[in-house]
């Protein structure tokens, strides 16, 4: 089964074709209540660690390459990331949902590159 990975901004609106909704950042969607906000999973072990995102953003575009490859690397030590590949093995749709503004450069995009590797 070929699965779909998707990415999608968590202040999106939700889909009937999102599938299995994952949401990746260690910290709560500013101005989103749980309420509204729907997913279906989210382990805030599974985003860059605090001192890596905090590095990052000081020059998203500038330290892109190298914070996906420090990323990369924390996920491959991550037992979360583990455990999040365990848990969406068979969904044939899943959508990594995130917070920045960035569509291009965050950390969704890095997870998205490794899981999609995985499947091949």
């Amino acid at each position: 089964m070929v699965q779909e990975i998707q990415l999608k901004r968590a202040y999106d609106p939700a889909s009937s074709e999102d599938g299995y909704r994952v949401y990746i950042d260690r910290l709560w969607p500013r101005g989103l209540s749980h309420e509204t906000f729907h997913y279906d999973s989210w382990d805030k072990a599974i985003a860059p660690s605090s001192e890596l995102r905090e590095w990052f953003h000081q020059d998203a575009e500038g330290r892109w390459k190298e914070f996906a490859e420090k990323y990369k690397k924390e996920l491959s030590e991550n037992p979360a990331f583990e455990s999040l590949r365990k848990e969406i093995a068979g969904k044939p749709k899943v959508t990594l949902l995130y917070s920045s503004r960035d569509h291009e450069h965050n950390n969704a995009v890095v997870v998205k590159e490794v899981l999609n590797q995985d499947s091949k």
